[in-house]
């Protein structure tokens, strides 16, 4: 509720403020003419064989469904109060093996049912944008809230942008604020034993022998030896900077560099470690826990990247778009993407889409079993590992700009479908399905 009431304050302080710096002019046309909605839908489904939970390997299936709905609602002619309300509902055989000893035979090969194994995100952001009389100056605000069962978020931000040149040269400034908060979920082997399960609570300990890699009994397991985390907080913060121009009537170019710091907890508190000099315990098949990944409480990262459009005719637009890059912790990354969108009429479009990423590994980053447990940081989640990923896909659009398809009070302006298979290089396979659309109030 404080929340809320938060964000009404903000959204009516920043309404008073559009209108005493609107000045009168006869006539100048709305930023938005009505009220529209787009309600978005993706499905995403991966596999692969180096689970971060599990140390570096075992199964990495996940299935995702995310729909979104974003309305955007024209307060008078100059302003915009838009409202994003999304939901990500996931299973996830991976994060199950948090805790893969709902099972007689726990394996990180195996699918755990246990509560970990599947979860939602819900968030809500809500925008306030307000442009000037002459449409050459644009300020937005907004606030965000998030909450999965593990994680919570609260966010805020700004943008300011500018328009010269007859608006052939844009320059947007905008920053945003993260606050978060973990509540700290561990690999259950190590949650059991600070909670004291040997006793009768229900601990693992209870029920499972601990043995080595040949099923024989073995001593000497202490998960008490293991410090865990204090500080819950994560907070991001970030500076962007991005320059669009109209070069001539073909070509269109735009550049972008970003600064975004991060502090707190930027580990992952459920993803284990195990070291090359340490004993090996397991119960059953799966091994149990050395460490969970620790990194460090800063991050600093910088990415810069350029966007190209060029308009060959009435039928093809050659869209590309460059980013590289690095931050603080060793990585070092290049991605180049290009899509070739076609007009087959004038209501269907259809574009076939490529997209490369190269990554260098982070400095803390080794595979499993090949951290030492003297070093400070170590981490294997193969999401910071050295690797090349292929991006394929395609998609269709319809537009209908009279809306000539209603539904109840709006119109059906625009459809998107797409489609892409992603490929790793470390072996993650995923596909992605997605589809929106935008129904404007008539």
């Amino acid at each position: 509720m404080k929340q809320i009431i938060f964000l009404l304050i903000v959204l009516s302080n920043f309404y008073a403020q559009a209108q005493a710096d609107s000045t009168d002019v006869s006539f100048k046309k709305r930023v938005l003419d009505a009220t529209e909605v787009d309600f978005l839908m993706s499905y995403y489904k991966q596999d692969g064989i180096h689970s971060a939970v599990a140390g570096g390997s075992g199964m990495e299936k996940l299935t995702d469904v995310t729909p979104t709905i974003v309305v955007a609602m024209p307060l008078n002619d100059d302003d915009v109060l838009t409202v994003d309300a999304g939901v990500s509902a996931y299973s996830s055989a991976s994060s199950g093996n948090i805790n893969p000893f709902d099972s007689k035979t726990p394996s990180p090969w195996q699918a755990s049912s246990g509560a970990s194994a599947s979860d939602m995100w819900v968030g809500v952001t809500a925008g306030y944008s307000h442009s000037s009389d002459d449409r050459n100056t644009i300020w937005n605000a907004h606030v965000s809230g998030s909450v999965e069962y593990d994680y919570t978020s609260i966010g805020f931000g700004g943008g300011l942008t500018k328009l010269f040149n007859e608006k052939n040269t844009e320059v947007t400034v905008s920053g945003n604020v993260y606050l978060d908060t973990w509540m700290p979920i561990y690999p259950k082997e190590l949650q059991d034993f600070a909670d004291n399960g040997n006793s009768t609570n229900g601990g693992i300990y209870n029920y499972f022998n601990i043995v080595d890699q040949n099923g024989i009994s073995k001593a000497g397991y202490d998960p008490s030896r293991f410090t865990f985390w204090n500080d819950k907080k994560r907070n991001s913060y970030s500076l962007s900077v991005s320059l669009s121009q109209v070069i001539n009537k073909r070509l269109q170019a735009s550049l972008f560099f970003d600064v975004l710091q991060q502090n707190g907890l930027l580990s992952t508190p459920y993803q284990r470690v195990y070291f090359k000099d340490a004993d090996d315990y397991y119960i059953n098949k799966f091994r149990l826990a050395d460490d969970i990944e620790r990194l460090p409480d800063t991050r600093f990262k910088v990415p810069i990247g350029a966007r190209v459009n060029y308009y060959i005719n009435e039928t093809f637009v050659v869209r590309t778009y460059y980013r590289f890059y690095t931050d603080n912790w060793g990585i070092t990354a290049h991605t180049a993407n290009i899509e070739l969108p076609i007009k087959i009429t004038d209501r269907f479009t259809v574009f076939p889409m490529y997209r490369y990423y190269t990554q260098q590994a982070s400095k803390y980053f080794a595979p499993y079993e090949a951290h030492l447990s003297a070093e400070r940081y170590y981490t294997s989640d193969y999401d910071l590992s050295t690797f090349d990923a292929h991006q394929y896909g395609a998609g269709i659009n319809y537009t209908d700009i009279f809306t000539g398809t209603k539904i109840w009070k709006f119109g059906v302006k625009n459809i998107d479908f797409r489609y892409n298979h992603y490929q790793r290089s470390d072996g993650l396979d995923a596909d992605i399905f997605s589809v929106g659309v935008k129904f404007v109030q008539q």
